[in-house]
This record gives structure tokens, sequence and C-alpha cells, in this order.
């Protein structure tokens, strides 16, 4: 057997026969300290995998990312198990190990209900009880062709069937057999916390036009008190749910009778936008852009010679004026290159930053839409940037510079990753995208900034640096982007005259830096759990009598307050103090100012915070000039 070289982790190397089990290769120790994969080169394998090249070993522990991997997606095999021996007759599709837990697909006769969940990790239980072995196994297509087939298992010799593999594998534990890639645990006893979260529906393979299948999803974790937090995160995820929040704090609906992703938003809600896109508009005037404005709808032809007509077109609506075809517009990015092209442009008038609070419109399947987080109309905090290609790299460190400002406002950490050229549907030529994205990569590291790569999810036009903020939750969200685009002002042949008094292609950024409005603002709620900071609350502080007789006086408090551009409510109602306090409260308004005889003897008011705590009395004027400190952001004042 030809022998092959492996190098440890403590940097000692040996000789082992080409084939031999990663498993053999185990170093000493408490099984269930052992590691339970590990990778040779960086490519993950199983214990059970005969090791066929050389090269650096890397222990996979079950507290590593990989690790948690291989543990939930041995966690979903358990569960596949445990409801084909609860519900006979189950067939098992696909069950996958996804950034939070763990799904597995089932087409079942009957519908599961969360009540069926409890009984399902009865029997989950007893199975890592027994602490069934693991069992890998590399056989002929055709031999699992015909083993799935015999077990009644259709949605198996469908995928095995479409494999260009001689070879697949198998893991078994009991009676149970899976077609999987793995890796897997060595034993069902490895699994210590898990638990089944809910029940949907699902269509196999995700195509709404294949049978719907039922969906269970669940979590794994190492430890019991790391589950126990995650439980906790979920639980508060669901109190923070800003389609929740929005319905109780007035924001926002949807409504069927409007269509399915289009929002409405109530009087509290477009404040809030408004406030949200005042402080845009600000913050870009003062970054040298210019505001621009599109139209809705733009010339069919455009969108052929753009390119999105042949990459886009499912996502785009489309309708007709007078027999001349039109498109809805999905993005903004056409209309500001017609302005461009208005008029000859100079290098001297270089870089050219457009800015357009603009709405568009996409064909979003509507099992994939999500309250604020996915609708089908929004409006994007959309900019063009229009360059030489030596302005690239100060105009990409800029934009960086500027997501860095407005994160740390809301106070959102962030990473960064750059998403690569994809596979197909793309425009532009090899060179174009390799140029871009050594841009992009050149900026982020001129800048000191880490990044991770994403491979092939760049845009049709062009690679990105996608900007993943971090919510008060520990999740991530996808909001601000800067994408490189060579392509573009190529098939809109847009020029500049540089200093040779020649003709020359400008480079394209598109970037935006909150993304769509709808999605930064559902998850600016579920950040803040509704309770908006003061410079972005919708009603700053609300007036509280405590019985009539104030009301005069309280009035002339609002008008001061009013006056002042300090956003107010009143609550003068002859109610008991306690539940205006309690309604007030729950309304997540930042101040609540009571009123009684002393107050109104005294010319003060008895300001409130929303967490409970009392503040000294004091003059109006006082509290006027608290809540514009209060405002202020890197010293301006944003109320």
């Amino acid at each position: 057997m030809e022998p092959i070289e492996v190098r440890f982790p403590d940097g000692t190397s040996r000789l082992f026969p080409k084939g031999t089990l990663l498993r053999d290769l185990l170093p000493e120790g408490k099984e269930d300290d052992k590691p339970v994969a590990g990778k040779i080169d960086g490519k993950l394998l199983d214990l059970q995998s005969p090791v066929e090249e050389g090269g650096e070993l890397e222990w996979v522990r079950l507290s590593s990312e990989h690790g948690v991997e291989v543990l939930r997606h041995s966690t979903s095999h358990v569960m596949a198990q445990a409801v084909q021996s609860l519900f006979p007759g189950v067939k098992v599709t696909i069950g996958p190990a996804i950034r939070d837990g763990f799904y597995y697909d089932f087409d079942a006769d009957r519908g599961f209900s969360p009540d069926d969940l409890p009984k399902i990790e009865g029997r989950m239980k007893e199975i890592i009880d027994q602490d069934l072995p693991i069992v890998r196994r590399a056989v002929p297509r055709e031999e699992a062709i015909r083993l799935f087939r015999q077990r009644g298992e259709p949605y198996k010799v469908e995928l095995i069937e479409e494999l260009a593999d001689g070879q697949v594998t198998l893991y078994e534990q009991g009676d149970f057999i899976d077609l999987c890639r793995g890796p897997h645990l060595p034993s069902t006893g490895r699994i210590k916390a898990f638990k089944l979260t809910h029940v949907a529906g699902a269509y196999w393979r995700g195509d709404e036009r294949n049978k719907m299948l039922q969906r269970i999803y669940g979590t794994a974790f190492p430890t019991a008190e790391a589950l126990e937090e995650h439980l906790y995160l979920l639980e508060e995820a669901r109190r923070r749910d800003h389609r929740k929040l929005g319905r109780e704090l007035d924001l926002f609906s949807i409504n069927e009778e409007a269509g399915a992703g289009l929002v409405l938003y109530h009087p509290k809600g477009a404040l809030l936008r408004t406030l949200l896109e005042d402080f845009e508009k600000r913050e870009h005037l003062k970054r040298g852009y210019q505001i621009v404005m599109g139209p809705q709808i733009l010339k069919l032809d455009l969108w052929k010679r753009s390119g999105h007509y042949d990459n886009y077109r499912d996502k785009m609506y489309f309708t007709e004026v007078e027999g001349q075809g039109y498109g809805i517009k999905p993005m903004n990015c056409l209309a500001h290159m017609l302005i461009y092209k208005s008029k000859i442009r100079s290098y001297r008038d270089l870089p050219l930053r457009y800015f357009e609070l603009g709405t568009v419109h996409r064909h979003e399947k509507s099992g994939e839409l999500h309250g604020l987080l996915r609708v089908r109309g929004f409006t994007q905090d959309d900019a063009h940037i229009l360059c030489t290609p030596e302005q690239l790299n100060g105009e990409i460190q800029a934009i960086l510079d500027f997501v860095r400002d407005v994160m740390k406002v809301f106070d959102f950490p962030y990473n960064l990753e750059i998403s690569t050229r994809p596979e197909k549907g793309t425009i532009g030529s090899d060179e174009d995208w390799e140029r871009a994205t050594n841009a992009l990569r050149s900026a982020l590291e001129q800048s000191k900034l880490p990044y991770q790569i994403n491979q092939g999810e760049g845009a049709f036009y062009g690679p990105k640096i996608d900007v993943k903020l971090e919510d008060a939750l520990k999740r991530e969200w996808q909001c601000a982007t800067i994408q490189v685009d060579f392509a573009m002002p190529e098939r809109f042949e847009l020029a500049f005259i540089g200093v040779d008094g020649e003709k020359h292609r400008p480079v394209m950024v598109h970037r935006v830096i909150l993304g769509a409005m709808e999605r930064f603002i559902g998850v600016l709620t579920e950040h803040f759990a509704g309770a908006f900071p003061t410079w972005l609350a919708p009603v700053q502080v609300i007036l509280l009598t405590v019985t009539d007789p104030q009301i005069p006086y309280a009035e002339k408090v609002f008008h001061r307050l009013i006056e002042s551009g300090i956003r107010a409510e009143k609550d003068f109602r002859n109610e008991k103090l306690g539940l205006k306090i309690r309604e007030a409260e729950i309304q997540k308004i930042p101040y609540m100012a009571v009123i009684g005889d002393r107050e109104v003897k005294q010319d003060l008011i008895a300001p409130r915070a929303r967490t409970g705590k009392a503040l000294n009395p004091m003059r109006v004027e006082e509290f006027i000039q608290k809540i514009k400190e209060e405002c202020k952001i890197g010293g301006e004042s944003y109320r």
C-alpha cells in the first residue's frame, strides 16, 4: 500500500498506508473529548473516511464551528429515525444542518403539529441513549438505488439518479439508513443537548409545482448551557418580532387588499422613516453626493440593453403604454446613467456621486415574503458613483468610511465579505471582473479591514462587498453593499473627456448604506425592541396629567414642546396615572412628563424615563435642552 505523510497539529509527521481510516489517527483521551471529524489540508473528513492523500491534519472538535455543524447534521438523522419509528409510512427527503440548527423534510399523509414535537423528542432521546454507532458505507450508485427502492424511499432514488458519481455514501444507525455525504458523529450518544422548535410546510426542492412536504426544525448544541442560551435568544427574537411590534406601536401594516409584500406606513411609521431619510440626506450631502430622482418605469429596450431582461426578468414587473413595452424598475442604476449621459463630462467633473431614495419593485415569491424584511415594493438609499479608474480605490475606501460612521450611530457591529462572480448569467469580460474584484480586495486591505470570500454570490454585472451587520441578538443581516461595475458603462457607452482630450470609459460603483429602508426599519425595530433612541423615536415625550385641573397648564407645556421641535403627545384623560404610565411604557415612548398640582404651582414638569426611572422635577426649558442634547450625533442635532 502506497504510504502517505500526515502532519499532525503538534508539528510531528508520520507515514500511513493510503486508505487508512481517519479514526485510526485519533489522539488518546476521553471519548467525550475526542474529535468528531478532521480536515486534511482544509478538506473536511468523517472519522470513518479513508485518508487518500497526505497533508496537514486539523482535528475538528464538537465545540468548533464545523463540529457544531456535524452535531446538527447527525441530530437531523436521529430526528428522521424517530419520525419513521413513530409514524410508519413516512418518507424522508433531505435533512441538512443550517445556520442555527437543522431541519428534515418528510412526505407524510398527516400534517405534523407542535403537539407532535415532545413525542418525537422523547423517541430521539431513546435513540441517543442507545448510543448507536453511526456507520458510513460507500456503495455503488446502482446498489444504492436498489436499496432505497426496496425501502420505499422515492425521493432518495430521485436524488441518487441525478448523481454523476459511480459511488455514493450511506450512513446507518440501527435500522435507519440515509443517503448522505457526511460527515457525522461516531455514535448517537455524542448528542447531548437538542430541541425541536417548530413545524412548517416546504415544497420538494423548493419548487411550488412540486408536492408540499412537512418540515420539522430543530437545533442542537455541544452543551445544555449553550442550548439554553440559544432558546432564550429565540424567545427574545419572538418578543422583538418587528411584525408584532409594528402592530403594537402602530408603525405599519401589510394588507392583502392592497397586495402581498406592499407596505402601508401608518403615521408613526411614516415619521420614523422620514427621520431616517432626513438623516440619510444630510449625511450624503456633506460627503459630496448630489440628489437625483428617476422615473418608476423605463422602456423595455433599456432593460434589455443593461442585461436585466436576460438575467433578472423573473424578478421584474412589466407593463405596456401605447404599444410600447416598459419595465417597472427593480433598480435605480439605469436612470442615473441617463442623467450622466445628458451632457459631455470631463475628467474634471469626476467623481460624480448620484444619490436617490429610489422606490423599486421586485417580484418575490409569496412564500419568501416576511414582514418588512422581504417585500415587493421598497425604497433603497441608492447611489451610483461614476469615476475614473484611478479614483476607484479612494471612492471604495470613502464608502467603507461612510458605512463605519453610520453603523456606529445605530450601534451595529458588522463583518465584511467579498461576493465574487457567479458561475452563470453574468455580463462583462473576464478581465473586467478580475479588475473589479481586485479593486474591492485592495481597498479592504489598504483600509486594514478583515473580510471573507463569498464565492459566486456577486451581482450579474459585478462583484461586491457585502456588509453583514450584527444586531442585539447576534443575528447577521445584510444591508450595505458596494458593487464595482465595468460592464454597464460599456453597454451604455458612458464616457468622459480625459486630460489627453480623448474619450475614456468611467467606472461605476453601485452602493447602498442602509439598503432597503423597509428591511432596515424591520432590523432596527428588532435591534432596539421598538425602544428607538430619542432622536429617532416618532414620539419623544408624552404629557400625563394627574387630574383635570392641570390641563390648562399642561396644554401650555405641550405647545412649548411642539414649538421647540420636540415630538410630543398628550394624555389628559380622566384615568388613573398608573394606567397612563403603563400605556406609555408599552408604546416605548422615551419620556413621560407628569404634571400634578405641585408642577403647576412651581412651573415644572416631572419627567419619567420609559425604563421606569423617575427624574428630578425640572423646568420645561431644561427638559427641552435635555432632549436636544440626546439627539446630537457627532455634534449635529437630529430631531
